[in-house]
């Protein structure tokens, strides 16, 4: 008996009506797609053109993505930036991140033997993200990093950190900062050197070091140290440094890396 093929059915023998919908998804995305850490504001013109459609449809999407908490728009400038919900969902994201899970015991135990708030960070593409703090218990002073912070490149330790070993593609302005800085381009040497940023500035008392967490031979994160000025030291054969390298490297293991350092180095 011969079977009639029916195309462009879904699997209950009826008309596939899932098209339209990964299409309304596949838009969607796109839209929020759009937005970047340099272009955090865009038209309803550039939204259209983006999207490829009619204004009329570009308009559309924009008023279901409002209605959702993930387009916020501004009346006064007439551009659209990213809602509220953007944070939440990138906040669960970052808390999914397999790195975080495998990190969690290593940074209590890192806190517990050296009492300073310790962060995790990884590279969100364009600067350094924190993913996870846990912070110090038994000082006067307790220091708090916010999860979802973006530390600067070139001033941060984590930042200094990434800046020194990811692939000089992924990190278009280091040629730049790099000329800027004779300071900056001895850090990233000792960086390279010693497996650790000790030299960063110091900014309100605070001090920061911070070293790499790899993955197979590519740095996937940073592991921390933030402290005060008269707690951490700057010195990057310190007790503090030492254990803070062994954390890394042990985290890096764990993840798969054979000695905790990139290419077995």
């Amino acid at each position: 008996m011969a079977t009639k093929v029916q195309h462009g059915t879904g699997e209950q023998g009826g008309p596939d009506r899932t098209a339209p919908t990964i299409q309304t998804v596949q838009r969607a995305a796109l839209i929020l797609g759009s937005f970047t850490v340099g272009k955090p504001h865009m038209s309803l013109n550039e939204i259209t053109a983006r999207l490829g459609a009619s204004k009329a449809t570009a308009h559309r999407y924009t008023k279901a993505l409002r209605a959702a908490n993930l387009l916020r728009y501004d009346e006064r400038t007439s551009l659209y930036s990213l809602g509220p919900q953007v944070l939440t969902l990138a906040s669960a994201a970052r808390a999914g991140l397999p790195i975080v899970a495998a990190a969690e015991p290593y940074m209590e135990e890192l806190v517990r033997r050296i009492d300073e708030t310790i962060v995790l960070s990884v590279w969100d593409g364009e600067s350094a993200t924190v993913v996870r703090s846990v912070d110090n218990t038994e000082h006067m002073v307790r220091i708090s990093v916010r999860v979802g912070s973006r530390l600067n490149l070139t001033s941060s330790a984590q930042g200094r950190v990434f800046l020194a070993l990811l692939p000089p593609e992924q990190v278009p302005v280091l040629p730049r900062s790099v000329r800027r800085s004779a300071e900056l381009t001895e850090e990233l040497d000792a960086i390279r050197l010693h497996g650790l940023s000790v030299n960063s500035p110091t900014v309100n008392g605070v001090r920061t070091i911070a070293a790499p967490i790899f993955e197979g031979d590519k740095i996937s994160g940073t592991l921390a140290i933030v402290g005060t000025a008269v707690t951490v030291p700057d010195d990057v054969k310190s007790p503090m440094a030492q254990a803070l390298l062994e954390t890394a490297r042990a985290l890096s293991q764990r993840l798969g890396t054979s000695d905790g350092t990139p290419n077995g180095g």
